[in-house]
């Protein structure tokens, strides 16, 4: 583990790469014919595991592995609590907006209004022009500002534009809130509660805990009866999706804690602790199937197990045996990873808009996948020459 002004684990950058890779990938199926069941995402409630279905909790997992790393750099440099809050608060409402419109085009109709694949466009520069980091571009500073009010009111001129449903007549919505807007759920509550609980890794396992037992009662129907005026928070008290990103922050804090003494013994206990998540997962699948659309506990078990193993492949491979050449292609993923996860909401309307369309037996089968998976390596690599030339997203 090295050591600097800012403590970073490669591996952890190298998990989030590979994860925004497949995401990438696996987000453009629906461009594909032939693909495999196992590859996709299970219907809703259907007790089954996907491929697909690994992805996000995956990646939330990796939101918690890199809290108490961000956190505990920003405390070495002498940065206030009070601060750091404003900073989650701040980033936690930028995934939210950003979720929610992203969302929201999914269900923009098709030609009423600007059409959806106009409004897509547009609401990415938007985003774009909100969230770039200027002062690191080759942008004069003195347009910085003005570039970012004009995302301002380019993405609520496109709130008030929208048209969504089948008849055009529904209004933005939250809807789910998006995988950003999950992500930005996830990342609040525990970035708070780490922040506030100075690494008190028993405080934390109880949330864990108790994100668990929500996660169950949420399933079962125990949470029915909760006021509809709380359903905004419902990511939160139902428990499965926070509880991917704190059991992220356990593995963090165990890993610190442990490897000082031993690291073998460290990477022994997370992998104890994956092994142990998955076999509960399974176990307990005849309660409530494995889905995750409703997000049953044994997804949530399942998928956390594989967290923790993932990350004890990648540390002893990257950080320890230095095998990192391979994944030199795949950095900017993990680097840049809001910039790399809006490319294809650009790349999407514009081959829409202008008609272009590969020959069908390139998006079919073994060959379409191929190609898709080659398209995400093309978003990467394009992300590190965006990133080279000073364009990058951040929160």
């Amino acid at each position: 583990m090295e050591k600097s002004k800012t403590l970073r684990i490669a591996s952890i950058d190298v998990l989030r790469a590979l994860t925004m890779l497949l995401m990438i990938w696996v987000n453009d199926f629906w461009t594909l014919t032939q693909v495999p069941k196992w590859l996709t995402h299970a219907k809703p409630n259907e007790d089954y595991l996907g491929f697909s279905d690994i992805i996000f909790p995956l990646f939330l997992f990796i939101v918690g592995l890199s809290i108490p790393f961000a956190i505990n750099n920003r405390m070495a440099k002498g940065e206030p609590r009070s601060i750091m809050f404003k900073h989650i608060v701040i980033r936690s409402i930028s995934l939210l907006i950003i979720g929610v419109f992203m969302v929201n085009y999914e269900t923009h109709h098709e030609v009423l209004g600007l059409g959806k694949w106009l409004w897509c466009l547009i609401m990415a520069i938007g985003v774009s022009l909100i969230w770039m980091l200027w002062k690191k571009s080759p942008i004069p500073r003195k347009w910085h500002n003005y570039l970012q009010m004009l995302g301002w009111i380019i993405l609520i001129g496109l709130a008030f534009l929208y048209k969504g449903g089948s008849d055009g007549e529904e209004m933005m919505s939250p809807q789910w809130w998006g995988i950003l807007g999950l992500i930005g759920w996830a990342y609040s509550i525990n970035a708070i509660a780490y922040l506030f609980t100075k690494e008190n890794l028993m405080l934390l396992v109880f949330m864990w805990l108790i994100f668990n037992i929500l996660s169950v009662a949420a399933v079962t129907g125990y949470l029915n009866n909760i006021p509809s005026s709380f359903s905004y928070f419902s990511t939160w008290y139902s428990g499965t999706i926070p509880a991917f990103t704190t059991a992220g922050i356990i593995a963090s804090l165990i890993f610190q804690k442990v490897s000082k003494e031993s690291m073998a013994k460290a990477l022994s206990i997370l992998s104890v602790l994956g092994i142990l998540n998955i076999a509960t997962g399974l176990l307990t699948r005849h309660f409530w199937g494995i889905s995750k659309v409703p997000g049953t506990p044994s997804w949530l078990m399942v998928c956390t197990g594989i967290g923790f193993l993932s990350f004890v492949v990648l540390y002893y491979l990257i950080d320890i045996k230095k095998q990192s050449s391979w994944a030199k292609v795949i950095v900017p993923a993990g680097t840049a990873t809001l910039t790399c996860y809006l490319i294809p909401y650009f790349s999407y309307p514009i081959r829409n808009l202008t008609g272009i369309e590969l020959p069908e037996f390139l998006n079919d089968g073994t060959i379409g996948l191929v190609g898709s998976f080659c398209f995400a390596l093309l978003v990467v690599v394009f992300t590190g020459w965006l990133q080279k030339k000073g364009f990058t997203l951040k929160l």
